[in-house]
């Protein structure tokens, strides 16, 4: 039997990202027994402490075993951390190092929304791919910039580390491990009880851009608030670098640099940002959405508004307004 390890780190407060993975699991296991095999996972919470409170001492959860006396164990789940990543780093050092020996004996890590943080502050991710919260990509590439965040990716799946985006995302990277440590039939039957879309790929429709402003680059703020102030205009970014004291290619140099986007990609997804509040809360038909944002060639502006969420206009009005009528 395999031994799977849900973490209850100190100084993080997701009972859900805890709770959830137990319930599935532990489904996974009864219908995995139902049908002749013998029980996949025997699943334990673990811990530093014999008592983590949640929600001001609302909840607590015991863990059953601490983790010094887990020698070996095959797939270890890492809650999210919410907006505490930074508490629950400087908490958990022992937790963290406990991470890296037991990665290095061959067991795979499996981390919800930022609870990537611990897995980057063990060094696991530094030169891979990963994924965490929309909102706490900032704060992650500016702490950990040797590793290649991917926000738009729901989960990634690289050298036995499996990260995922935020909030009730896990649920998707659940069925997926699902699928990998029982089979499809499974992972199907799972998805049927918790109601849970599968193959779900991409949190880019939910990403709420906001900008890159925690760089000490005050050209670059200058360009960005620029551009953000000027989202209906047809913005030549030749013309913003000509505004500084730089090179264009000192320009664009720096701005990647401090955003991880370059001028034009800021630009876009500015844009983009305003186009998806009118469809979200206004009757505008795609046409007027797409001049109100400074784009006149509809392909264009389709082929970024997808790029960039996923979805076309249409569909992502059809999804988040449903109370407008949808002319094209």
């Amino acid at each position: 039997m395999k031994q799977l390890t849900i973490l209850v780190p100190e100084g993080q407060n997701n009972l859900s990202s805890i709770v959830g993975p137990y319930k599935i699991f532990t489904r996974a296991n009864a219908y995995w027994k139902e049908r002749g095999n013998k029980e996949m996972f025997a699943i334990d919470l673990a811990g530093t402490s014999k008592e983590v409170d949640f929600y001001d001492g609302l909840f607590c959860v015991r863990p059953r075993t601490n983790v010094s006396t887990i020698k070996r164990t095959d797939l270890i789940i890492v809650p999210s951390l919410n907006h505490n990543y930074e508490r629950a780093i400087e908490g958990n050092q022992s937790l963290i190092d406990w991470l890296l020996q037991q990665y290095k004996n061959g067991t795979e890590i499996a981390s919800i929304c930022t609870g990537a943080f611990l897995l980057a502050a063990a060094g696991l991710l530094d030169g891979k791919n990963c994924s965490t919260h929309w909102a706490a990509s900032e704060n992650f590439r500016k702490k950990f910039p040797k590793i290649n965040l991917q926000t738009d990716k729901l989960i990634t799946d690289e050298h036995g580390i499996y990260t995922n985006g935020g909030a009730y995302s896990f649920l998707n990277l659940m069925i997926y491990l699902v699928e990998k440590y029982y089979d499809p039939q499974t992972a199907i039957f799972c998805s049927k009880v918790f109601q849970i879309e599968m193959d779900r790929q991409s949190q880019s429709s939910f990403i709420i851009f906001k900008g890159q402003k925690m760089h000490g680059d005050e050209i670059v703020k200058e360009a960005q608030n620029y551009i953000e102030n000027k989202p209906e205009e047809k913005i030549s970014i030749v013309e913003i670098a000509s505004r500084f004291p730089v090179s264009r290619r000192q320009f664009d140099r720096r701005f990647i640099k401090a955003t991880g986007n370059t001028p034009l990609e800021y630009a876009q997804r500015v844009k983009i940002e305003v186009a998806k509040k009118y469809l979200e809360t206004t009757r505008k038909t795609i046409n007027e959405v797409m001049y109100e944002v400074g784009y006149s060639d509809e392909k264009a502006f389709r082929e970024v508004f997808r790029k960039i969420t996923g979805l076309s206009p249409l569909e992502y009005k059809e999804r988040y307004n449903k109370e407008s009528v949808v002319i094209i």
